[in-house]
């Protein structure tokens, strides 16, 4: 059984979904952090960045428990111990993992920033709505002309695309319109689709 530390944002819907796409067994707990649960003694003893997602599987490598933070991370790891959504043959392993650091490092970052100065931020400042709501077009622009492509962001669905997917949810807090982006449409409109995405978004957490 694993327990599964989350909370209603992309991050925690990556992970979320991962679980139901590999038919993992699962207790799902709630960190609030509106009500700064992330900062709690026990919750920082596996999740030492106070940030959710943060799973601990009692049955990990060797049969001994492990807990692991880090959204990517965990995605790894699941695929890893399920076989499944990341396939192993060298080239499309590394192909996987390019455009799963690509929403690591950009594609979640540059757009929660977005959502930050563009809907959120006490004040509007300019600059900032610009450099991000431009970046957030940049970033979609990159998996529009990927997806023009292939049917998914390495080829088959994996888990770069579990990791993508949630933060594209919230395009129009970004300042995205789809119909300028078709291919991500097509791919969004896709994964939506199907059911294990839709049972990983429902997941309840309890405020």
């Amino acid at each position: 059984m694993i327990d599964l530390y989350t909370w209603t944002t992309p991050n925690g819907r990556k992970v979320q979904i991962m679980l139901e796409e590999c038919g993992l067994p699962y207790n799902v707990h709630s960190i609030n952090i509106g009500k700064n649960e992330q900062f709690a003694p026990d919750f920082l003893k596996f999740s030492p960045n106070n940030k959710i997602p943060a799973i601990v599987d009692h049955e990990g490598p060797n049969g001994k428990p492990i807990s692991l933070f880090e959204s990517g991370a965990i995605l790894m790891y699941l695929a890893e111990k399920t076989g499944k959504l990341w396939p192993q043959d060298m080239p499309t392993k590394y192909l996987v993992m390019q455009w799963l650091m690509f929403q690591m490092g950009g594609f979640g970052p540059m757009l929660g920033q977005a959502h930050h100065f563009l809907k959120f931020a006490p004040e509007k400042i300019p600059y900032a709505m610009k450099r991000y709501g431009d970046e957030a077009k940049r970033l979609y622009g990159v998996i529009d002309k990927r997806l023009g492509e292939a049917e998914y962001l390495a080829g088959d669905y994996s888990i770069a695309d579990i990791a993508t997917f949630p933060w594209a949810q919230s395009y129009a807090m970004q300042g995205i319109d789809f119909a300028d982006y078709p291919n991500v449409k097509r791919w969004f409109d896709a994964i939506l689709a199907r059911p294990a995405v839709q049972r990983g978004i429902a997941v309840g957490v309890k405020s």
